[in-house]
């Protein structure tokens, strides 16, 4: 059986995206009929305590799980190399379009699957560590704490999401304006602004100025 894992963090993100590349992954790859998991949780949360722990119990040996990188399966090194670990025991495979990450059984798959999931919590922890640098920096500074910060909690996702998705996308789907979104990527992601204004000559916006 091939199954696709489709997760969003919070209710203002869509499921379609993901679910598009996987379909189309799955043509390429000549995988037949996809059985979809959706949820909408944080990847912080235990697997177990998700539907992705429920989907688990229920592989056998040789199907296949797709998503569409393996930061969907979890947020943090030990609860991916847990499933990862589960998955290779259990001889069911784990696909990754966006990384190219394939879990087989074999010494190259679980070597990538220690790599992979310490790079995811290599960038959380880096993440995690200028988000209350830059808290310390506003506060200190006196500075009222705003609507930027109001996407602080979904830092990750826009991080993994820049230069894919645009900010108007992102603006609606957090529901905040294009400004504040950019205000949040340079000020808490530490975007330059000559990225941004390469970004908004590409997107026909004006690029305005930004201080540093």
């Amino acid at each position: 059986m091939v199954y696709g894992y489709i997760r969003v963090s919070t209710d203002k993100q869509t499921v379609e995206n993901q679910r598009y590349e996987i379909v189309n992954f799955a043509k390429r790859e000549n995988l037949g009929d996809v059985q979809w998991i959706e949820e909408t949780i944080s990847g912080a949360k235990d697997y177990r305590k998700r539907k992705l722990g429920g989907l688990l119990r229920r592989l056998r040996s040789g199907d296949l799980l797709i998503c569409t990188e393996i930061s969907r399966l979890g947020r943090s090194l030990f609860m991916v190399i847990d499933i990862l670990n589960w998955c290779l025991k259990h001889k069911v495979r784990v696909w990754t379009i966006k990384d190219g990450f394939r879990l087989d059984d074999d010494l190259m798959s679980k070597v990538l699957a220690f790599a992979f999931g310490l790079s995811a919590e290599i960038e959380r922890k880096l993440l995690s560590q200028r988000v209350k640098e830059s808290l310390a920096r506003l506060k200190s500074e006196g500075r009222r704490l705003g609507r930027p910060l109001l996407l602080l909690s979904y830092a990750s996702e826009i991080r993994a999401d820049w230069g894919k998705v645009n900010i108007p996308t992102l603006a609606r789907r957090y529901g905040v304006s294009y400004s504040t979104v950019w205000r949040f990527v340079h000020q808490h992601l530490g975007i330059a602004p000559h990225v941004y204004r390469r970004y908004a000559s590409r997107h026909g916006r004006r690029s305005g100025k930004c201080s540093t």
